[in-house]
């Protein structure tokens, strides 16, 4: 892409706003944070308030006009067509305990579709990238997903929602489904950054209920640049409105859809 084109532009933007709030996320990993919960299990610290202040700074300077939409309370309508989609730290319980995996999240929407994403690891430097048409990186190389096709040696990743001791849909069910089926199941605790190792390759396919749009937009481009494919847990393709997921190399997706369609804890929503 030429410099002048308003995609680089754009990919400048999340890519400095990702360093911006891993600058500050790396300054203070592994020192004692102030916790604060929104919900039984989900966790808030300053560190989240802080680097989404300095996400919102560095996109506010660059497209005042545009809409935001942020995790931690960061939210304006904006000109209505562009909106950016930030998780400021994804894993913030990992973080808070030292446990190093987590990132930033940053996407930019366009007409409720995504074009351009940064998923950033401060620890590693490890800065995935992706804009629409023009393939997905990993610090300027080019990802493509894996050429797993057999869902018995897939290594897959998951989570669960924050409502998993008040919720029967809490996906438990389903973890046990697929560790039965597939190579390995692992949960780290950070949905973004799953779905970015999903677009390296690492992960063969990925699925979650109950996300938020901060947690897939930005890696769920990603995916589709590197050859992937994301959709709902009815198989429709993924939109910012839908929180229950699938995403893969797109060649065990069929097999990761009917191990969710054959339990009872499936999307009411996706």
């Amino acid at each position: 892409m030429k410099s002048r084109d308003p995609e680089s532009r754009y990919l400048a933007t999340a890519v400095s706003a990702c360093r911006a709030a891993g600058r500050i996320q790396r300054a203070a990993f592994g020192a004692a944070h102030a916790i604060e919960h929104k919900g039984e299990i989900d966790l808030v610290t300053r560190i989240d308030k802080r680097s989404e202040a300095a996400i919102l700074r560095v996109i506010g300077r660059a497209f005042p006009s545009h809409g935001v939409l942020a995790e931690e309370g960061g939210a304006s309508a904006g000109d209505g067509e562009h909106l950016w989609v930030v998780d400021p730290l994804d894993g913030t319980t990992n973080y808070s305990r030292g446990f190093p995996f987590f990132c930033v999240s940053v996407a930019l929407a366009r007409g409720g579709r995504v074009i351009v994403g940064a998923v950033y690891q401060p620890l590693l430097g490890e800065l995935f990238t992706a804009v629409r048409g023009h393939g997905a990186f990993l610090n300027g190389k080019r990802l493509r997903v894996s050429a797993q096709a057999r869902l018995d040696q897939a290594f897959l990743a998951t989570g669960f929602p924050y409502d998993i001791r008040r919720s029967r849909r809490n996906n438990i069910g389903n973890f046990t489904r697929f560790a039965t089926r597939c190579l390995a199941v692992r949960r780290a605790g950070a949905a973004a950054l799953d779905l970015a190792y999903v677009a390296a390759g690492r992960f063969d396919g990925f699925w979650e209920l109950k996300l938020r749009p901060w947690d897939i937009a930005a890696a769920s481009l990603m995916i589709e640049e590197a050859g992937g494919r994301v959709t709902g847990t009815n198989g429709r393709p993924w939109r910012l409105e839908v929180r229950d997921i699938v995403a893969s190399n797109g060649l065990i997706h069929g097999e990761m859809l009917g191990v969710l369609r054959g339990g009872r804890t499936g999307s009411r929503d996706g």
